[in-house]
């Protein structure tokens, strides 16, 4: 009883001389924790300021593209495509990425080290392309400045006076822009720059129908012939004048000068040799071609002929079981004929083909809230492919929406040669191009807040056509392909991009001969002949773009197939799909991270 005072006086006075020491170690931590918050504030401003300058450099750059985004600051103008262009463009890419090093990535946000490393990916391979000056070939056969102009009234805002003069004001560049391309593919003539010739054959269809006597006859005099009423009568007549001057004296002149050039100088110095590979230092051009289109840096064009070899045996076996399905008596190439030669497979018109396509896709759009969580507000239309690149161009494509919401995406369809568009195959080209295909995902990556607005127009092929494939097979989840001939169709298109992944390196490293593609395509599809020819020419002229495709698919079902078993009946397919396209287009890696992180907090949320 007597030194309980005394304890009570010591641990008292023990209390006050300790009061200083977890004063001072609570400023510390204070301290430390001002500086941490500071070095994250410091590191996330730097990236975002690195982020706007880059974003502002390539819509000044491309102001084509800066149109397409919805940014109007740059209507007026072209792009300028010198050689000093594309050097001075290799320099400020680089100076990006040595800034993006110089960023402390770990002191950033998790959505902040995802951009970090996509912006890092895109700025990576834009150095490579520019590097081995891949823009001394900057057409191919069936793509390019001259092919993408005349498509201009409909890529571009036409209901002001001042979107008018914009687009006069670009007519009027046209013969500048052609020229810098003519002078950079002279450039690439002199340094074993080519394209091959053989896939040039036909080239001047798609420069001849430009190259008009009257103003009136040319597809860049649409937006005169009908104005909007928001245009005041008074100024249409100025307008038609200044757009047919600048038809007269500078689109039309660009196209002479450039069939001009193609016929007397680039035709005939074409190459012979259909590889990448023959190109200088052509093998490590085709390497880092695989690498920026699967964005797998460590596959090789020998491992994705392999992949490709595997996955042709599989699609195969699933084909040849349709075959007996249907009873038909014959082999593999005598059902392919028969598919290729029954009118019950085609239509007669244009129309039939465009109206029976679009019943396929008002299906889909009543199954989609079956499969997603998320659907894009931006609706989609169909057009037909324009005349004057049908012949050379491939059954269909897809062109996104603007940026601004003030247009609509839409899925082209090819009604040239009815003979080569069968029936059997508008289900799976229609989920692919439409939805839940290539609209319904660029259309949601537009649409996502709160990301850089690089991300919301960055497009990875193997992310961006992987989904797409993958979004052929989503119909059989939900009614499609209950026809076996249409279901045949499915395999025929998922054959064709396995195909792909044998062909394109077969032909650019391995030293397949064109024909060879060509026979090897047509023995393990269905695709007509026409259609075959036309995609092996494709991929000559555009190496390495054909192996994303099923690459990103074969990914997107490996994670799909790892949520499943992981998850077992706690999975829902609506919320994968939505944590796949929720990040918008982004390189396999990071998808897998993003999938990997959904399974985790599943599993935990699920488990509670």
């Amino acid at each position: 009883m007597t030194q309980r005072p005394q304890l009570m006086e010591y641990s008292m006075s023990r209390s006050i001389k300790l009061l200083p020491i977890v004063a001072l170690l609570g400023a510390l931590l204070a301290s430390s924790a001002d500086a941490g918050f500071a070095q994250q504030a410091e590191a996330s401003a730097r990236l975002e300021r690195l982020f706007a300058e880059a974003w502002e450099f390539a819509l000044q750059e491309n102001p084509l593209f800066a149109t397409q985004v919805g940014d109007r600051r740059y209507n007026d103008r072209l792009p300028s495509v010198t050689v000093s262009d594309y050097q001075r463009r290799l320099v400020k890419q680089l100076s990006f990425l040595q800034r993006l090093d110089a960023i402390d990535k770990s002191s950033l946000s998790e959505s902040e080290r995802t951009s970090y490393d996509i912006f890092k990916r895109l700025g990576e391979d834009q150095v490579g392309e520019l590097e081995f000056r891949s823009y001394l070939i900057p057409i191919t056969n069936r793509n390019g400045f001259h092919v993408s102009f005349p498509q201009l009234p409909r890529r571009v805002p036409l209901r002001t006076v001042e979107d008018y003069e914009n687009y006069i004001a670009r007519l009027n560049a046209f013969s500048t822009y052609a020229q810098q391309h003519i002078d950079l593919m002279r450039i690439g003539v002199r340094e074993g720059y080519t394209l091959p010739g053989v896939v040039l054959e036909g080239y001047e269809d798609a420069i001849d129908p430009h190259i008009v006597d009257e103003a009136a006859q040319s597809l860049l005099f649409e937006p005169f012939q009908g104005f909007p009423e928001t245009i005041p009568p008074e100024d249409r007549e100025r307008l038609t004048e200044a757009g047919i001057l600048a038809i007269t004296e500078s689109v039309v002149p660009g196209y002479r000068a450039f069939g001009e050039f193609m016929r007397a100088e680039y035709y005939a110095s074409a190459r012979e040799e259909i590889g990448a590979s023959a190109l200088p230092n052509g093998r490590a051009y085709y390497e880092h071609r695989v690498r920026r289109f699967t964005t797998l840096d460590d596959r090789t064009p020998e491992e994705v002929h392999q992949i490709g070899l595997t996955e042709v045996a599989r699609i195969r076996g699933g084909m040849d079981e349709i075959i007996a399905e249907v009873g038909f008596e014959g082999d593999f190439e005598a059902f392919v004929r028969f598919l290729r030669t029954d009118p019950r497979f085609y239509v007669e018109t244009p129309e039939e083909l465009m109206e029976k396509t679009a019943r396929v896709l008002k299906k889909m759009d009543g199954q989609l809230p079956r499969l997603f969580g998320a659907l894009p507000r931006m609706p989609y239309g169909m057009r037909p492919v324009p005349d004057f690149i049908a012949p050379k161009t491939t059954t269909a494509y897809y062109n996104r929406p603007a940026g601004d919401g003030t247009q609509a995406g839409f899925y082209y369809i090819n009604t040239y040669d009815l003979s080569s568009r069968p029936l059997y195959e508008i289900e799976a080209l229609s989920l692919h191009e439409a939805v839940p295909g290539h609209h319904l995902q660029i259309a949601l990556q537009q649409e996502l807040e709160g990301l850089p607005d690089f991300r919301r127009f960055a497009g990875f092929t193997a992310f961006v056509e992987g989904w797409a494939l993958y979004a052929e097979r989503l119909g059989l989840e939900v009614g499609f392909y209950e026809d076996p001939y249409s279901n045949f169709g499915r395999l025929t298109y998922e054959m064709w991009r396995a195909c792909r992944l044998v062909v394109d390196p077969g032909m650019h490293y391995l030293g397949w001969t064109r024909q060879q593609a060509i026979d090897f395509m047509a023995e393990n599809s269905a695709l007509s002949l026409h259609n075959i020819t036309t995609e092996v020419d494709r991929y000559i002229a555009w190496p390495g773009q054909a192996v994303a495709y099923k690459t990103g698919e074969l990914k997107i079902r490996e994670l799909r197939e790892r949520a499943e078993l992981q998850l077992g009946d706690r999975f829902d397919v609506r919320e994968f799909h939505d944590v796949v396209l929720g990040s918008g287009s982004v390189p396999l890696s990071v998808l897998e991270s993003n999938v990997e992180e959904y399974i985790a907090t599943a599993s935990r949320t699920r488990t509670d």
